[in-house]
């Protein structure tokens, strides 16, 4: 289990794009940073930019959906569905992606990171 100890400024809210993934490299680990406006209201989200079936760095580059209200991104290479929120995969049981704690401070994202 992962033990989240602090919070890391990574971004400013400008810098993401609505609906779109964008890439950091925070302590030598690639992570896809999601805005999710729906129904009025924007969400952040955080998760690994590792696709453990395509085997590459490119969870960001994915298509941001919903599944009936489940928000998710489908890979860019072999389009399995990852939840943002859980980091399951909808298309496979046994499949997980990291997920990270995302938090927005005067305008400021921030990531919740292990020491």
């Amino acid at each position: 289990m992962t033990n989240f100890t602090s919070w890391i400024t990574v971004c400013k809210e400008s810098d993401l794009v609505a609906n779109s993934g964008v890439c950091a490299l925070i302590n030598e680990q690639q992570i896809a940073i999601f805005k999710v406006k729906k129904a009025g209201q924007e969400q952040l989200f955080a998760i690994s930019n590792w696709d453990p079936i395509g085997e590459a760095n490119v969870l960001y580059r994915g298509l941001v959906c919903s599944v009936g209200e489940t928000i998710v991104v489908a890979s860019p290479l072999y389009k399995q569905r990852y939840c943002l929120s859980s980091g399951t995969c909808l298309d496979s049981d046994e499949v997980k992606v990291v997920v990270f704690p995302v938090r927005l401070e005067d305008q400021a994202v921030q990531l919740q990171m292990s020491q």
